[in-house]
């Protein structure tokens, strides 16, 4: 499906300038996209970038006559979520991932903050996450918020970081109330295989900021990812599942040093090999 050209702030009719766009980015998310685009029916443009799902989740969102669907390569996730806002037709963005739903009270509060005449230019949003169907109470993860409703013509993602991206604001933010539900731990395969991929990421940025591999860190920044985590953010309130999740968060950064690792390696042999 062929989106129309993006239009800038200074092109919009006075009556859209307080219209919203809600954008996702996905990759096999079936299962799990149906809940997130339902809860943002409300918004006055759906959008979703795909990276050519396998799954049917390209499939499924097509047959949605409320979607916008485009399918673009995935190279990491600052690119693709700045292609994804580059599609908006609207200054207003609603940004969530595939895993994520907008509760009833949060969709109001969304609805009231896009048509008031607050000046803040982005709000944080706090997150519930979910441990398959039950809630995760700590683990780290009780105070996380991310930008997730701002305006586009005062924002953009910081080409500086390929995983866990930065929003840069021009402006100032505010803070919504209730929160947004992510839906982070479907299985333990599909955790683990994110946590690796996250951490090769940070090896990337890692290697071409030019931070060398240690062992001592190595061996150091898991531990203490765990500890940090599981004893000071009070992980062993959940129970297995903060075991869980402290574990494979802290596997994660030891992926991220053994990547490094890696990459410097394949570096140093490309360079001995160019020698003349």
């Amino acid at each position: 499906m062929k989106l129309p050209e993006p239009v800038s702030p200074s092109q919009m009719q006075p009556k859209d300038q307080n219209k919203l766009t809600a954008l996702i980015i996905t990759y096999n998310e079936i299962g799990y996209i149906e809940n997130c685009i339902d809860s943002v029916r409300f918004a006055d443009e759906i959008i979703v970038v795909d990276s050519y799902s396998t799954d049917g989740t390209y499939e499924h969102l097509c047959a949605d006559p409320d979607v916008k669907v485009v399918q673009h390569p995935f190279e990491n996730f600052t690119q693709q979520k700045s292609y994804a806002l580059s599609q908006a037709t609207y200054d207003w963005v609603l940004f969530l991932d595939a895993d994520e739903v907008v509760t009833e009270p949060l969709r109001e509060e969304i609805r009231e903050t896009v048509q008031s005449d607050d000046t803040h230019v982005a709000y944080w949003f706090y997150r519930k996450f979910m441990f398959g169907t039950s809630p995760l109470h700590f683990s780290g993860w009780q105070t996380d918020k991310n930008y997730r409703l701002f305006r586009k013509s005062r924002a953009r993602f910081s080409d500086r970081k390929l995983v866990h991206e930065t929003l840069e604001i021009e402006g100032s933010s505010g803070i919504l109330e209730n929160r947004l539900i992510h839906y982070c731990y479907k299985n333990y395969q599909d955790y683990r295989d994110k946590m690796l991929h996250y951490g090769r990421l940070k090896a990337l940025e890692d290697f071409y900021r030019e931070r060398n591999f240690s062992y001592l860190l190595m061996f150091a920044k898991p531990t203490w990812k765990f500890v940090h985590h599981y004893l000071l953010r009070l992980g062993f309130l959940d129970g297995q599942k903060g075991i869980t999740i402290c574990y494979l968060n802290a596997l994660s950064v030891l992926e991220r040093y053994r990547e490094l690792k890696k990459l410097e390696a394949k570096n140093k042999l490309a360079y001995y090999l160019l020698m003349p």
